[in-house]
């Protein structure tokens, strides 16, 4: 988990110990020398860990600090433990020295790395900062600097919880000459933890001593949360991690019963294997979460019961790190994911399709311009690696090239370093690179945009998300405006049945007026039997009346979900009446929305359908006679259309006859 909390943290932390200057002037970066190091560490550093005097400038002592303000720095920031030196060193004639200066040179000091490594005792050689100790026995690990990579051994030396002590330390240290030829890297480490924001931050402050001499320093600043669960947010992320965990176990299921069913198939789909990817990255989470959670619970254990001795967070710091890498490429990979499921989209199809149908291009293409690339890194390198920093390692030319392209580069630089080949250097880079193989991969790119989109215009778009919603809502407006029409049209028959006028409808007048009307004979029976209540398959003036109501219910009822619709479709939001008629009944998935249609709950579906015996259910019954009526329609309108074509058929053969009849009188007036 990141934040702009853990930023700041980390940006107070460096600006105190990065950014402060010595006595001379300098911060931490500018350090070159050995005596600018013990400058450093009795000055910024000290000062830095030891808060000793408030905002109004007075001493205070130690007898006078409440014991809860000692060891906070800012007055915020609690150390953890005690911080450490520790020093890195070769031995002497690790190196060969040419016989021409044999006499003159007698110590030689290699460049750092394991074979060389010096761990005999030295100096003074009582204590820890005089006799070395293995990386197993101080619980740490391999860091890789800017020089090399360097063991997780050395000498080390842990400092005081007061300012003067720590002081009398270095001092010590330094007339004792605990640097020498053979230092190669110091590291200062130590913990803070934060309790207002319950953060860590891991501080790893390195000195490098090459071979060449001077001094190369850099620094580490992890801010890490290693105590996950204090506040009410917390125990929410927790809830979310177990559903996480739920939803992992659930897709990798699923996985595994495709990779059963389509075998080695299934890892022909790149989406298949993002997902495997995802799922195996979300494993590696899960496992280093409860790796965490135990072994920060053990190491501030340790660290109450012994608060004197070195808080070891470098292998814990390392893990949360690569953890937070991890999380990262994963929630990297889902957003990828997003692409398949928006391929419906005309514009995406589009750009996907372009990148896979201009792959192969690209690929020749790519193998063209990284040969020339690596050929310019490789010169730039052997012309400037000498002067140049950005120079200075083949992979730093690399880098600087592809900063080239973007705009970012020290030409004056590289002019000082070789006026003849420098500018040579540039300019033919930036030709041939730049203006050329650039512009041929945006050709390529462009070239096949242009007929991708060619043949989509040509073909027919098979589904696309848009199209899909406004056929989906033109659906559902249409079968409710069907619906409502032929409630009005039962009103009317309802109005006009009454041929009598008895103020009574009986089953024949209805029956008759809506036959007319064009409905089936099913649908007809189906409404009267809804409203008879009695049975006497006539209708009263209250049974008229109740079937009014209804009806006249249901058409509102219509007319404000089509209203609502309208509404929301000029609005751009979803519409609820959609869904609600979607799965209101089962009328909306028929040809025939009748306005009332009779229900299993009526009096006369009871009688007809529900004598439980061998017959026909009244429900089925209904909708096997709406699909003989319309399968009627659809026979009578396939029989019009092939009387239709026969009456074409057979004025094709009488015009072809009258033809041949013309052609022979033609041919026997010409033999005449």
């Amino acid at each position: 988990m990141t934040s702009s909390t853990m930023y700041y943290f980390t940006k107070v932390m460096k600006d105190l110990f990065v950014e402060t200057t010595m006595e001379n002037r300098n911060t931490f970066k500018d350090i070159t020398t050995m005596n600018e190091f013990f400058m450093y560490a009795s000055g910024p550093l000290s000062s830095g860990i030891y808060w000793e005097q408030y905002y109004n400038t007075k001493n205070v002592t130690h007898k006078n600090l409440k014991e809860g303000e000692l060891g906070y720095i800012y007055f915020e920031n609690k150390i953890l433990g005690r911080p450490r030196f520790r020093q890195i060193r070769v031995k002497n004639d690790s190196c060969v020295v040419h016989e021409d200066f044999s006499n003159v040179i007698k110590e030689c000091y290699a460049s750092y790395s394991p074979a060389v490594e010096d761990t005999a005792s030295f100096g003074k050689q009582n204590g820890s900062a005089w006799v070395y100790k293995t990386e197993e026995e101080l619980k740490s690990r391999s860091h890789w600097g800017q020089l090399t990579t360097y063991k997780g051994g050395g000498f080390t030396q842990l400092l005081e919880p007061k300012k003067a002590d720590t002081d009398a330390i270095i001092e010590d240290l330094k007339d004792n000459l605990w640097l020498d030829r053979g230092t190669r890297a110091v590291f200062i480490d130590f913990s803070v933890y934060n309790a207002n924001i319950n953060l860590f931050c891991i501080i790893r402050l390195l000195f490098e001593y090459p071979a060449t001499g001077g001094c190369i320093p850099s620094f580490t600043f992890r801010t890490l949360k290693l105590i996950r669960y204090v506040t009410g947010f917390d125990h929410f992320v927790m809830a979310c991690e177990g559903l996480f965990f739920l939803f992992l176990i659930y897709y990798t299921i699923e996985e595994i019963i495709e990779i059963k069913k389509h075998k080695l198939q299934y890892f022909k789909s790149f989406w298949n294997i993002l997902d495997v990817v995802v799922l195996l990255l979300g494993y590696i989470a899960v496992l280093f979460h409860l790796y965490r959670t135990v072994v920060v619970g053990s190491l501030l254990e340790g660290l109450l019961d012994n608060p004197n001795q070195y808080a070891n967070f470098d292998n814990i710091g390392f893990w949360q790190t690569q953890f937070n890498n991890n999380v990262a490429i994963a929630v990297f990979f889902s957003w990828i994911k997003v692409f398949k499921y928006i391929s419906f989209n005309k514009t995406m199809t589009q750009l996907s399709s372009t990148l896979a149908k201009c792959a192969k291009d690209v690929a020749g293409f790519a193998v063209m311009f990284f040969i020339i690339f690596f050929a310019y890194a490789q010169l730039g390198y052997l012309i400037f690696g000498t002067q140049v920093r950005d120079f200075s390692k083949f992979s730093n030319s690399i880098f600087t090239l592809f900063r080239i392209i973007l705009g970012d580069f020290d030409f004056h630089q590289i002019e000082n370093a070789n006026r003849i080949l420098g500018p040579t250097f540039f300019i033919t880079y930036v030709f041939f690179v730049f203006f050329v193989l650039l512009n041929m991969f945006l050709a390529i790119i462009n070239d096949t945009y242009a007929e991708v989109k060619s043949d989509i215009a040509q073909q027919k778009s098979e589904f696309e998300i848009g199209d899909y919603f406004k056929k989906g809502y033109q659906k559902v407006v249409d079968k409710l405006s069907v619906k409502r029409e032929k409630i009005a049209d039962i009103q009317k028959a309802l109005a006009t049945a009454d041929v009598n006028q008895d103020s009574k409808l009986d089953f024949e007048e209805w029956r008759t007026e809506l036959k007319s009307r064009g409905h089936a004979d099913a649908e007809i029976e189906a409404v009267f039997a809804k409203y008879d209540v009695d049975g006497d398959r006539v209708l009263d003036e209250e049974e008229c009346k109740k079937m009014q109501e209804d009806l006249e219910g249901q058409k509102a009822e219509l007319n404000e979900e089509i209203e609502e619709m309208e509404r929301a479709k000029e609005e751009g939001r979803p519409a609820t009446a959609a869904s609600r008629v979607s799965f209101r009944d089962s009328d909306m998935d028929s040809d025939d929305e009748g306005g009332l249609r009779g229900r299993s709950g009526s009096p006369t579906s009871r009688r007809r359908g529900g004598g439980g015996g061998g017959g026909v259910p009244y429900d089925e019954f209904n909708v096997l006679s709406r699909r003989v009526d319309r399968m009627e329609h659809s026979i009578g309108s396939i029989v019009s259309k092939i009387d239709a074509v026969l009456v074409k058929l057979e004025a094709m053969e009488k015009a072809k006859l009258k033809r041949r009849e013309t052609m022979a009188k033609l041919l026997d007036s010409i033999t005449e």
